[in-house]
């Protein structure tokens, strides 16, 4: 039986975390005497060799997209502040960009957390900087003025807070079965214009179904449904556009009878009896190799293409899951399997999953995890925003974040008691965040000079495609 304390023992647990961990001292931005390129090459390690120019191409766009893709120095720089002691299964990359929209089973529109690949145990204070600088690195980005960026960070900062406070005083199912939907999002905006961007975002998110992407991504031949390449985002693994080289052919669909299929019947077993018997009334059309996002540029990830005896489509997407740089630099137990470890800290931290997560080992022992492509998804478009809708959002995403430690950590009281009014954690977190955009904009300089001596290759989506004739 867990050990049980009374709601009093546990605020003062956290007060006393203030001891050897004040509040104020959450500004240091922590170690960062290091090589930056030597820690992206050591990220880079394993990933597919051909896709390292696109990744570090993405990331040399700007600060902001640099930040999104090298979460490695940022937990490298945290491991060796001081925290409040309180660790649980966090994010590990809770920038503004992995906030968003999608649906749940029951097709109700919710915000939330929606990247996962570096969960782990880990403080929860890792998240809440990480988030803080991403505003900070994001506005400035914008072009929008440091005032205005510090209102956003305050407001952001004490926003988690007064959640926290306010799941402090909810019950352990209260708060398992906490959710923020987009209808209680309008009615939390603080402004016309906010509620109106909500609406139309949830109008866009009607329209992101499986069956809405067929027509875009795939073409009817022979009575089956093939995925149109389109390199270096989406091709197949053994065609002509193929970046993978002639050695990674199993993931072709005619490789489907060999070591994938055995892969997707162990990922079969990691679902619930009604979603095997749902995914049986599928047959599988096609499979192609897709790039993602900034970060996971270079890791294998498929789009596998289902239709049932209807004609109607289910994308699954097969992501590869690495190490967490969260575990690199903190201890702490979690599963082995680095997919089941993403499935099993998504299912904890979020209100409501995928039905479709699940997860395996393919080829190589690379691991795997499941999920639909996209049912409902939307995110922000950020660098649109004008600091007054930044600022709502910002407030949207820490909404999200405090309930998704609540609910992960059990441990609302002891948080809210170390945060306290909020006011000396802002401070803190304001400063911090401004001082690690500093960071990630020396790191970026050094990345940069980088990409321009050659020592790193860096190319953009448009030269690479540029390299093939679809």
């Amino acid at each position: 039986m867990p050990e049980t304390h009374t709601l009093a023992d546990r605020k003062a647990a956290g007060r006393f975390a203030r001891q050897h961990a004040p509040r104020l001292q959450n500004a240091t931005i922590g170690v960062v005497d290091r090589d930056p390129l030597t820690l992206l090459r050591e990220n880079s390690a394993g990933r597919v060799e051909a896709l390292l120019p696109l990744r570090y191409g993405r990331m040399s766009v700007s600060p902001f997209t640099f930040f999104r893709g090298s979460a490695i120095l940022q937990a490298h720089d945290l491991a060796k502040t001081a925290n409040s002691g309180i660790a649980f299964p966090i994010c590990g990359d809770a920038h503004l960009m992995n906030f968003g929209g999608f649906a749940t089973p029951e097709r109700q529109l919710v915000f939330d957390l929606n990247d996962f690949d570096e969960v782990a145990p880990g403080p929860w204070e890792w998240d809440v900087k990480r988030f803080m600088a991403s505003l900070a690195i994001a506005g400035e980005h914008m072009g929008i003025d440091r005032g205005s960026i510090k209102d956003v960070i305050s407001t952001a900062v004490h926003e988690y807070c007064d959640r926290m406070h306010k799941y402090a005083e909810c019950s352990a199912l209260e708060l398992w079965h906490e959710i923020v939907t987009f209808d209680r999002m309008i009615e939390a905006a603080a402004t016309a214009e906010g509620r109106q961007l909500i609406i139309r975002v949830m109008e866009k998110a009607a329209a992101r179904t499986h069956e809405s992407m067929l027509g875009k991504m795939a073409v009817l031949r022979d009575g089956r449904w093939c995925i149109q390449d389109t390199p270096p985002a989406l091709f197949h693994p053994g065609g002509p556009n193929s970046l993978l080289g002639k050695d990674q052919k199993w993931s072709d669909a005619s490789e489907w009878k060999g070591k994938l299929a055995h892969a997707f019947d162990a990922y079969l077993q990691t679902v619930s009896l009604d979603r095997r018997q749902l995914i049986d009334q599928f047959d599988l059309h096609d499979i192609a190799f897709k790039v993602v996002g900034v970060g996971s540029v270079g890791t294998f990830c498929l789009v596998l293409l289902f239709v049932d005896d209807h004609g109607k489509p289910l994308f699954l997407q097969v992501k590869e899951a690495r190490q967490s740089v969260i575990a690199r630099y903190f201890e702490g137990n979690g599963p082995a399997h680095h997919g089941e470890r993403v499935v099993t800290g998504q299912r904890l931290l979020q209100a409501a999953s995928d039905s479709f997560l699940g997860w395996t080992t393919g080829p190589a022992e690379r691991h795997f995890y499941f999920r639909q492509l996209r049912d409902m998804k939307v995110s922000a478009e950020v660098e649109r925003m004008s600091s007054t809708i930044l600022r709502g959002y910002a407030r949207m995403c820490s909404w999200a974040l405090a309930r998704a430690h609540a609910k992960a950590s059990g441990k609302a009281v002891e948080i809210a008691s170390y945060l306290g009014s909020g006011s000396r954690i802002a401070e803190a977190l304001t400063e911090y965040a401004f001082a690690y955009a500093e960071q990630n904009r020396k790191d970026y300089d050094t990345f940069m000079r980088a990409c321009r001596s050659g020592k790193l290759e860096a190319r953009s989506d448009e030269d690479m495609a540029a390299d093939f004739h679809v």
